[in-house]
């Protein structure tokens, strides 16, 4: 049904699978033609998966020549599967020659989670994470974002994916524009459909980019806090030292405004020793105790040279009971896909750093 992906390298041809709605439609009349062909093109493309212009039946003969002379559906290229005990699969996208990144997509019954990348490497250095070790190359485009689901979608079926979730690797409000239009069609009735409540957002808190994502979108919003005290998360979220903790939450409830059913996710990794004891459990009740929210306490997932733990059962049941008697909703998160290294905090892929951040650590182990 679908033509085979070209390789992620650059190409002089247009790709549409990275222009949105209104990207599409301004392509459309510049070729000569009615703006609502935009949203056929966004039917084939997305709705259908087809990446060959020539099944595109109710364009014209003419239209489809054109398009194919000029213009392309490329979208990054898988180069290795795993699949996990617990049926969580990974991928491995190849993004250009030197580049690759993970997206990994989640089953559960009744739904199927997609966890995108925004970003290769990642520019933040979160002490806890796997893929911040890996430094920093690039923003993905548009296409390299929205690609990820599609590919999904071409491996499982339409309709497999019925949640989204940008948390893969990179820190998303740092790719702002790409990522708000590849959002865009993830939300758009003439692409993936999707509700904004099954679309989520994850950030480590770039203050002034989340303030501007509430003028446009009202995706779901997660925050990695991991901690209750500027003090400790200077140290593990390091973005942290230029937007403190009252600063970010005071974004969230901007975020959420006065709508009282909607609530942001606060992300928790438990890190034995360091961020799980009972004093820390009740400052963050205290933090929180003004903001609409939800916990998620994720188990820490280890990785060689983390130099972490993850809590113990009973220290992470401990700081639940505290957090619930102190009124915060909290779930705690099942570790998926730990065995393929596609957990929470596990994702790599292949990074040409930039940053020499991989230099500095090797040269200080």
């Amino acid at each position: 049904m679908n033509a085979a992906p070209a390789p992620a390298d650059a190409s002089d041809r247009l790709n549409l699978l990275g222009l949105d709605r209104k990207a599409m439609a301004a392509f459309c009349v510049e070729q000569g033609e009615k703006p609502f062909r935009a949203s056929q093109l966004l039917q084939w493309i997305h709705q259908r998966g087809i990446g060959d212009f020539g099944e595109m039946t109710n364009l014209s003969k003419v239209l489809r020549a054109r398009l194919e002379d000029s213009c392309e559906i490329r979208p990054p290229e898988i180069v290795h599967e795993q699949i996990s005990a617990d049926g969580t699969c990974k991928w491995v996208l190849q993004t250009d020659a030197q580049n690759r990144i993970e997206t990994v997509f989640i089953p559960e019954e009744g739904r199927g989670t997609l966890c995108v990348s925004s970003q290769v490497g990642c520019a933040l250095e979160c002490s806890f994470c796997s893929t911040a070790r890996q430094g920093f190359n690039r923003n993905l485009s548009t296409a390299e974002i929205i690609g990820q689901l599609w590919v999904a979608q071409r491996e499982l079926g339409i309709g497999a994916v019925t949640n989204v979730v940008l948390m893969g690797m990179g820190e998303p409000l740092l790719n702002f524009n790409n990522v708000v239009a590849a959002i865009d069609l993830m939300l758009d009735d003439h692409a993936y459909g999707l509700s904004k409540r099954r679309v989520t957002l994850s950030t480590s808190g770039i203050v002034p980019a989340l303030d501007k994502l509430a003028e446009v979108s009202e995706v779901s919003l997660a925050v990695s806090l991991h901690a209750p005290t500027d003090e400790l998360r200077d140290e593990l979220v390091p973005i942290n030292r230029k937007y403190p903790i009252r600063e970010l939450l005071a974004a969230c409830k901007r975020y959420v405004g006065r709508d009282h059913r909607r609530k942001v996710t606060i992300e928790y990794v438990m890190l034995d020793g360091v961020n799980d004891t009972p004093a820390h459990a009740r400052q963050l009740v205290r933090v929180l105790s003004q903001v609409p929210s939800k916990v998620n306490l994720i188990p820490f997932n280890p990785f060689p040279g983390s130099g972490y733990r993850c809590s113990s059962r009973e220290a992470i049941q401990r700081f639940s009971d505290i957090l619930q008697a102190g009124g915060l909703i909290t779930t705690t998160r099942k570790t998926r896909g730990d065995d393929i290294d596609a957990a929470c905090g596990q994702l790599v892929g292949q990074v040409r750093d930039r940053t020499r951040r991989t230099i500095r650590l090797a040269a200080a182990s």
